[in-house]
């Protein structure tokens, strides 16, 4: 693929979301990335074609394998992760299973925290179960021993999320490094819900990257695609045969072996050029054009998202309806010294809150809200909300949730970028539907709910917010 010729190495991370990777447009000097919505490539003659079938060309071919536009925000992410390369596929799905199918086969063994999306657990325990893959869950996911006592000489890799969804509990990411590490395996890392802004997992031990470029990526929530990213830091020849597919001769590369022939790239040309482009998880050219505009705003968009998640999590807090709110910026958070030590920006804007009142309340909470979207997706600048028990954990037992802590009560946020005053307003609205249904003497006037407390009773932006509750400023809210 050419290279990028602006060197982005010592600029600040605005001007790198903005210009990384970029490679200008020499037809027609178009300064945005063209569209290129193409499926094939035009070759100038019979040597060109064999050259670059045989990897000794470094044009295009064919979009499953690889096309100018989706390399552009290829080139933008690994820069923003600093990894050597990046893969873009058709959701952070298809980046998981890309991730994992480059470095496991059967017989197999993953160790993963317990706290994850969904959708991965699905996949470790369903769809790579069939193949032959084990995988066992870490339910201490800050104890090192507990991630040691379940690795075992087939383990392949260990894996956890920077900001787990939902509950905001925030992984210790250069202590599960250092436990791979000792057992000769790489740590993959889903860094969907922080994005590099708020934490680069490559630089705390992490090997790769794995993201949903639907979320905060894009941040617009109209295009799909997901994002591998490789560290480039992983000594693959010294893992005493554990990746034979990669360290083996390879009779497609002569006889050479990936190590041999790629070095530090090895796993990243592997899980493009076997894994992804044979199992054909192809993003559209114009979805990687949509996702890289978001990415030229990820700072901004950022600082607003973590500024009023911080600002409506204390406040959630200060609601007597409100058991218990996971969000790791409070300062009572059992994972706050974490998110001290990984999140200096914030701790994202996705966390978990708990009603008092159960299922019945928070279904009283989210049919009375007017402004947070009620759907399934996170990163969007819209708010959202989801009732976990009832939708994305409804197929575990009660007893499963229970043990995560996923209890009919809670209730999972994506703060977007809306005036934060706004936002509580409309959450005002929820309790007060949760205490309408439960009379008076909750915190209510004896003749019943008085309506939403004024935004200026309820909640500021405190000085803490403005000044970065972990040391980095913020965006004055009311300048935006």
């Amino acid at each position: 693929m050419p290279e990028s010729d602006t060197a982005t190495a010592g600029f600040g991370f605005s001007t790198e979301q903005v210009h990384g990777g970029v490679v200008p447009d020499s037809a027609h000097g178009a300064r945005i990335t063209p569209i290129h919505m193409s499926s094939g490539f035009l070759f100038d003659d019979f040597g060109q074609a064999r050259d670059r079938f045989a990897g000794d060309d470094a044009g295009y071919t064919y979009t499953r394998l690889g096309n100018p536009t989706n390399a552009s925000l290829e080139r933008r992410v690994a820069v923003l992760e600093r990894g050597v390369e990046a893969i873009l596929v058709g959701s952070g799905q298809a980046a998981v299973t890309v991730a994992l199918l480059g470095l496991l086969q059967a017989g197999d063994h993953v160790v993963s925290a317990s706290s994850i999306y969904e959708g991965t657990r699905g996949l470790l325990l369903q769809n790579l179960g069939r193949l032959g893959i084990s995988v066992d869950f870490v339910d201490d996911a800050r104890d090192p021993d507990a991630w040691r006592a379940l690795i075992r000489p087939e383990t392949r890799l260990l894996f956890g999320e920077s900001i787990p969804n939902p509950k905001n509990d925030v992984l210790d990411i250069a202590m599960v490094a250092a436990v791979a590490h000792e057992h000769g395996v790489p740590l993959v890392v889903d860094n969907t819900l922080a994005t590099p802004y708020l934490v680069r997992p490559l630089e705390h031990g992490a090997d790769i990257v794995v993201h949903s470029a639907s979320k905060f990526l894009a941040g617009h929530g109209s295009a799909i695609g997901g994002v591998v990213v490789d560290g480039g830091r992983f000594d693959w020849a010294a893992t005493g045969g554990r990746f034979p597919h990669l360290t083996e001769p390879d009779r497609a590369l002569g006889g050479r072996s990936h190590v041999d022939r790629h070095g530090d790239r090895a796993f990243v040309v592997y899980a493009r050029d076997v894994v992804a482009a044979r199992l054909g998880p192809t993003p559209s050219p114009f979805n990687a054009f949509l996702i890289q505009q978001g990415v030229e705003t990820l700072s901004l968009r950022m600082e607003r998202h973590g500024a009023n998640a911080l600002t409506i999590a204390r406040w959630l807090d200060a609601q007597p309806e409100v058991a218990n709110v996971d969000h790791a910026g409070l300062e009572s958070n059992p994972y706050h010294d974490l998110a001290t030590r990984y999140l200096p920006r914030g701790a994202g804007s996705v966390f978990a809150f708990s009603l008092a009142g159960g299922r019945d309340a928070a279904q009283r909470f989210v049919d009375a809200l007017g402004l947070f979207s009620r759907m399934t997706h996170l990163g969007d600048v819209r708010s959202l909300i989801l009732h976990p028990a009832s939708t994305t954990h409804a197929q575990r037992t009660p007893e499963e949730r229970a043990a995560t802590g996923i209890d009919e009560g809670l209730l999972r946020v994506s703060v977007g970028i809306e005036d934060v005053e706004d936002l509580i307003r409309d959450l005002e609205r929820g309790l007060a539907a949760v205490r309408s249904a439960e009379g008076p003497g909750v915190g209510l006037p004896a003749d019943g709910p008085a309506g939403p407390t004024p935004v200026a009773e309820t909640a500021t932006v405190d000085e803490d917010v403005r000044s970065g509750e972990f040391g980095a400023p913020h965006i004055v809210l009311e300048e935006i």
